[in-house]
């Protein structure tokens, strides 16, 4: 299922990946450009691996799909994409329009069920107090026989509190609060509010309880192919995978 994003996992990827993190705040153009072309390269290679050919004609649905930055990288794939956001000031943040974009709630996707081809989430389980409850929506508007994938944030990695880190390692309250004495502001991700503790037990589990569809990968998203194996060692795996990725057909 994943032998072809496999070859792409590479070090060179990940170190890549891992500078452009950098700019997540001070120059999100860098940063979300670099993650949606990367997050195409990741959806296409699961999608060739399950049914032998590429996105061209697929309905995408980017749960969470913010400013809009997945949307040309998507479009140049050959994929009718499709993004779901919440939050109005977020769809606009980066003065991009996206004509086929949604206002809704991923808890609640105002999809028909069994419509879309692909279900994808990146990066947006962690800010979702019911993340599970998103996971059950996206297998439900996903057709038979399509994929979903669901890439979250792990709380204890490098990046799970984000702006916020690495104090989050001393608790979510106390980095929350110790950014905005330092900043003068609140963080935009707000632990208990916009940014929650979620681990890659959390995501085990619901894969292992799942009856909806056929989990076909779990893997850590930004690490080259040959540290893989880290996702199958407990405590460990919720310091150093960062990101987790569950690859899912639904039946």
């Amino acid at each position: 299922m994943t032998r072809f994003f496999a070859r792409r996992a590479t070090l060179k990827r990940s170190v890549g990946l891992l500078s452009d993190f950098r700019y997540e705040q001070s120059d999100p153009d860098v940063f979300y450009g670099a993650l949606a072309r990367d997050s195409v390269e990741l959806i296409g290679d699961l999608y060739r691996g399950l049914t032998d050919a590429d996105l061209t004609g697929t309905t995408v649905l980017d749960v969470g799909g913010g400013p809009g930055y997945f949307a040309d990288a998507f479009g140049k794939a050959g994929a009718w994409y499709v993004p779901v956001e919440p939050d109005p000031s977020e769809m606009h943040a980066a003065g991009l329009t996206v004509g086929d974009s949604i206002r809704g709630s991923g808890l609640a996707l105002p999809i028909r069920t069994d419509s879309v081809d692909v279900c994808f989430s990146s990066n947006v389980a962690e800010h979702v107090a019911q993340p599970w409850v998103m996971a059950e929506e996206m297998l439900r508007v996903t057709r038979p026989g399509g994929l979903m994938v669901l890439s979250y944030t792990l709380w204890w990695g490098p990046f799970g509190g984000h702006e916020t880190g690495p104090w989050h390692y001393l608790g979510g309250e106390y980095a929350a609060r110790r950014y905005k004495r330092k900043q003068g502001k609140e963080p935009k991700n707000r632990f208990g509010v916009s940014l929650f503790d979620i681990g890659a037990k959390d995501g085990l589990e619901w894969a292992k309880a799942q009856t909806g569809g056929d989990v076909l990968a779990i893997f850590p998203r930004y690490h080259p192919r040959w540290a893989w194996w880290m996702v199958k060692i407990p405590v460990l795996r919720e310091v150093l995978v960062s990101n987790l990725v569950l690859v899912v057909r639904k039946r």
